[in-house]
């Protein structure tokens, strides 16, 4: 008897809730549908590509060292101070200098090699003035020993034969010592070099800026060594101004086509919430990157910064504008993509609806407790709005963008019947 009493309740229960969720639905879809609506606004609509990038300052340069040592002292910006970060600095000016004895010594021995060779260009000046005179003796020696003959009545062969031999040796002898001469001012050339070579090397121990411009940063510390082995270490970094700055964007594959040099854009920055930013397109380089299989190319916007506003490396948000209408009709795009039941369009009307054509279109307005469609031209589209081309429009018709039940009060868009919808607690 309990058993029997339990089911009684059970099936009781059941079709108590089964009445209820039945009669629930039945009443909730007799309920009317309530449309959400937007006016066909009259205006500008511009057609952007987005994409963000980074703050780059337009000409920087990379200063390094071409000697190894250790940093021993910054020098002077031109306000006077030690050189830092963002100081301002000048043609010329001091950054940094490196320990320069090592290079020191290197010029001093240079000079002393120098002096050396030019020591040595005396000395085969000398020689060479020695065998010159041997050569006028020997020489003489052997124009008399030529006119007295070789018979041996006045003048032994043997004498001859030397008179010949010291004309011939001084003669060699003075060919010798031009070449000596020759080839020690040759040796002070070579020194002058090794000299002039030196004192560059000393002067590379002084770091100085090669334009005019501000320090965006200093890679180096007092006492810290560097050494430029195989490769130039970077000291410092210079923008030669910052009041031009560039925008450099990565933007996708499929929107670069529609951006060109020229185009206008704007951009802005979380440090400046409040600001919009104009520059052009001033590139579109084509060493594109690919990451992940995504491939992006750079687009370079110039753009004026005036008092050096914008800092460089912040992340911008960029619009590069495509493409413009003015005094254009447009509706939100949400009111081409939506369609409604069949059951709610008016039965009279034109059942055509979402021609495949990419420049048509359908939008809906209400008629009484129906909808009915309009045929319209699709133009230009942004990420907000189309715009449309028909004579059965004008400004301020009201066309449905998405819908909701009257019982749920949700938001707009189709309500789903398979979609349970959640009960709203009534207010006390």
């Amino acid at each position: 008897m309990k058993n029997l009493i339990v089911t009684l309740v059970i099936l009781v229960v059941a079709a108590v809730g089964g009445y209820w969720v039945w009669n629930h639905f039945r009443s909730a879809s007799s309920r009317p549908v309530i449309y959400q609506t937007a006016p066909i606004t009259q205006g500008t609509l511009a057609a952007t590509v987005s994409a963000t990038g980074t703050l780059e300052p337009r000409d920087v340069v990379d200063v390094g060292a071409q000697v190894n040592g250790t940093i021993i002292a910054f020098g002077n910006d031109a306000a006077g101070h030690t050189v830092d970060y963002d100081s301002p600095v000048d043609k010329g000016t001091i950054l940094a200098r490196i320990d320069p004895s090592n290079y020191e010594a290197q010029v001093t021995l240079a000079k002393a090699a120098l002096e050396e060779a030019k020591a040595n260009v005396e000395v085969s000046r000398a020689k060479l003035e020695q065998y010159e005179a041997a050569y006028i003796n020997a020489r003489a020696d052997w124009l008399r020993a030529e006119k007295l003959g070789s018979s041996g009545a006045a003048l032994a062969i043997t004498q001859y034969d030397a008179y010949k031999s010291t004309y011939d040796q001084a003669k060699a002898s003075v060919t010798l010592g031009k070449a000596s001469l020759v080839q020690a001012q040759k040796a002070v050339e070579a020194a002058q070099a090794s000299l002039n070579s030196a004192q560059i090397t000393l002067g590379y121990c002084t770091i100085t800026s090669p334009v005019k411009g501000v320090v965006i940063d200093r890679r180096v510390n007092i006492g810290q060594t560097v050494a430029s082995s195989f490769s130039t270490p970077s000291l410092f970094l210079l923008a030669k101004s910052l009041e031009k700055i560039q925008v450099w964007t990565s933007v996708n594959e499929a929107d670069i086509g529609r951006i060109k040099v020229g185009d206008p854009a704007t951009f802005t920055v979380d440090a400046f919430p409040g600001d919009v930013f104009h520059g052009v397109v001033s590139q579109l380089r084509l060493n594109a990157t690919m990451v992940q299989n995504v491939v992006t190319y750079t687009v370079v916007v110039d753009t004026d910064n005036p008092g050096g506003k914008l800092l460089p490396y912040l992340t911008a948000q960029t619009d590069f504008l495509v493409a413009k209408r003015d005094n254009v009709l447009m509706v939100p795009n949400t009111a081409l993509r939506w369609v409604p039941l069949k059951s709610e369009i008016l039965p009279t009307a034109d059942q055509a609806v979402a021609p495949s054509s990419p420049d048509k279109g359908t939008i809906w307005v209400e008629s009484g407790r129906y909808v009915r469609p309009i045929a319209v031209n699709v133009g230009l589209a942004n990420n907000s709005d189309t715009q449309i081309e028909s004579p059965d429009i004008k400004p301020g018709m009201l066309v449905i963008t998405g819908q909701r039940s009257a019982l749920s009060g949700g938001s707009a868009g189709a309500v789903n019947p398979f979609i349970p919808q959640p009960f709203k607690r009534k207010k006390e």
